[in-house]
């Protein structure tokens, strides 16, 4: 078992044995030159999730519940977007990042829309255990337009303000600069109440028909 991050780093193989069925390593401390390299050895690794935010590295291993939910939003997000024929770019959990604001993150999916760009307007995260590291405050400081949550059979939707209006800070301070909304506004007309919907369909040949029937 990986007990440290000075062993995770240094393991030859990084059989990460802790991290195998939705399973968290956290490690505090960590230079952004350590997380450099981390990321580095596991460049071809598409297993692991990282997140670093001001010296705090949070490892995820997903769990099979994870990825299959992760794959029947992204499925249906991208359906919904070809059927749309609306541009995107879908990258996948790409590792974005900014040393400056000290921040870094894979998500589980992302697009961007219209033209590809350095970060993207919509990032989709799935939530089955709660972690240690804000992923609202990473994406804020990446600078992230839009972030999903998909958490105990719901969706949340948040929208980042712009940090010049003042009330920013007393009313949004809880949701780290962003708001929560009920519809996208990076997709105005994406029916999230159907997608929710569809995504409690168990049978993903109902689900898939349901909401390609509806959109």
């Amino acid at each position: 078992m990986v007990s440290s991050f000075k062993e995770l780093i240094d393991e030859p193989e990084l059989n990460l044995a802790s991290l195998n069925s939705e399973a968290r390593f956290i490690s505090s401390d960590i230079s952004w030159d350590n997380y450099e390299a981390l990321l580095a050895k596991l460049e071809d690794n598409c297993h692991y999730r990282l997140t670093y935010l001001d010296g705090v590295l949070e490892i995820v291993s997903p769990s099979k519940r994870h990825e299959s939910v992760k794959t029947r939003i992204s499925f249906l997000v991208s359906l919904y977007l070809w059927k749309k024929q609306i541009k995107h770019f879908p990258l996948g959990s790409a590792t974005f990042k900014n040393e400056a604001k000290k921040a870094g993150a894979e998500p589980d999916e992302c697009y961007c829309i219209g033209e590809e760009k350095d970060i993207p307007d919509l990032v989709i995260e799935v939530v089955i255990t709660s972690g240690s590291v804000s992923k609202l405050e990473t994406y804020r400081r990446l600078g992230v337009p839009e972030v999903w949550f998909w958490q105990r059979d719901q969706l949340k939707l948040y929208s980042l303000r712009d940090s010049s209006e003042n009330e920013q800070a007393s009313i949004f301070v809880q949701t780290y600069g962003y708001e929560e909304i009920t519809a996208s506004k990076i997709l105005p007309q994406f029916d999230i109440t159907l997608l929710l919907r569809c995504l409690l369909i168990s049978d993903p040949i109902q689900s898939n028909n349901e909401f390609e029937q509806n959109i």
